[in-house]
């Protein structure tokens, strides 16, 4: 304010008529600063990307060098008008780049103790279906801290202390299963961006997907605020959800459902069946989401 302004005057500008959104901050929270990194390795920085605006108004995510470091692979897909056909060059692909069916040629010999390679792209997704809160669920929650910079709300317990034993159990997790393989990280990478180019041909113009979670202990879920009647929750920095409300209804005293962004979402498994059979879920990024019961 200028020296000397009085509230109302043409020079202050603490006026009432200005500067008001309407909003209340309960009403659209921004991701604290404790569930993010200040860096990441996407186009948009955590603090975007996790909020409640994102969720509601979502743009593209791409992941750095991705896309430009398999422009063949998407070119070769491009050209693809069989769904069935691309799917099969995806799995084709990933086993050549990564040499996934050939593991000496990624440094593997017999003389090593712990096999390189082990776990992939596919046993990890599995994994994760089993239990979230395993090796496998680290190593995806690890992988989601780096790309978007989201970190882990949750893992066998609420991570709410970073020199805590909870966040330690995970930190020790991701370095188990990350230990010795054969970029597994980069095979995530070309998940995520082959899910989102499968989702944005199959379904051009859709920009979410109304999906559902089966949940306990609501209580103990960060509550941020809320919007029109919505709770507005922060989410753990990866999780599962389903299209089905009965199947959601298996894993959990109650459900919630959710419109999630279509850049949320690292996989689905109908758009794998033939190596995920069984398994209805899709895997999405966390951040804040209004729910509903």
């Amino acid at each position: 304010m200028v020296d000397g302004a009085t509230s109302g005057s043409a020079a202050c500008d603490k006026a009432p008529a200005l500067c008001r959104d309407g909003d209340k901050a309960c009403d659209n929270p921004t991701l604290p600063p404790w569930a993010r990194l200040s860096i990441n390795r996407c186009n948009l920085p955590a603090v975007i990307l996790g909020s409640y605006t994102y969720q509601q108004h979502p743009s593209a995510l791409v992941l750095d060098g991705v896309l430009e470091l398999h422009r063949d692979f998407f070119a070769l897909l491009d050209a693809e008008p069989s769904e069935d056909v691309r799917l099969q060059r995806f799995y084709d692909y990933m086993s050549v780049s990564f040499r996934l069916d050939a593991l000496e040629d990624a440094g593997y010999s017999q003389g090593v103790s712990k096999r390189r390679g082990r776990l992939n792209y596919l046993k990890l997704i599995r994994g994760w279906h089993f239990n979230s809160d395993s090796v496998e669920g680290a190593v995806l929650k690890a992988w989601v801290e780096s790309r978007f910079g989201l970190l882990p709300r949750h893992h066998r317990a609420p991570i709410r202390d970073f020199s805590g034993e909870s966040y330690r159990l995970y930190l020790e997790q991701r370095a188990t299963g990350l230990y010795n393989t054969n970029a597994l990280e980069a095979q995530l990478d070309l998940v995520y961006s082959w899910t989102q180019y499968e989702l944005k041909r199959r379904f051009p113009d859709t920009s979410h997907f109304t999906l559902f979670r089966g949940l306990n202990r609501w209580e103990a879920h960060e509550v941020l605020g809320e919007h029109a009647g919505q709770p507005l929750v922060l989410l753990n920095n990866v999780n599962s959800f389903t299209f089905q409300r009965e199947r959601a209804e298996e894993f959990g005293d109650s459900v919630i459902r959710t419109r999630v962004p279509v850049p949320r979402i690292f996989c689905v498994a109908r758009l794998m069946a033939a190596r995920l059979q069984g398994e209805d879920e899709v895997l999405a990024i966390g951040g804040v989401y209004g729910v509903g019961a």
